[in-house]
């Protein structure tokens, strides 16, 4: 365990409500890069495993809540493309 990780994954993590805040209210995926949550979700994925395999200690718990959060980040992703493409289609 690292306090630099620690403080990384912490500072991360304050900025992904935001995002979510973003994507949830403003119904656009515009200014989005899937590309670019896919590359993040697969770190924390990378940063689980190697916590799991490696290195495990609590800090596989602020993995895991980041994980999750750029998940549901990417899912307001594809959320938001259906209600564009209705938006275009209507």
């Amino acid at each position: 365990m690292s306090p630099f990780e620690i403080a990384m994954l912490l500072c991360f993590g304050m900025a992904w409500p935001a995002s979510i805040y973003k994507s949830y209210t403003s119904r656009s995926s515009k200014g989005k890069s899937v590309q670019f949550l896919y590359i993040v979700l697969i770190g924390y994925v990378a940063g689980i495993l190697h916590k799991i395999f490696y290195s495990y200690d609590f800090v596989i718990i602020l993995y895991g809540i980041n994980a999750a959060m750029v998940f549901t980040d990417l899912m307001l992703y594809y959320r938001n493309k259906r209600i564009e493409a209705k938006q275009i289609n209507a």
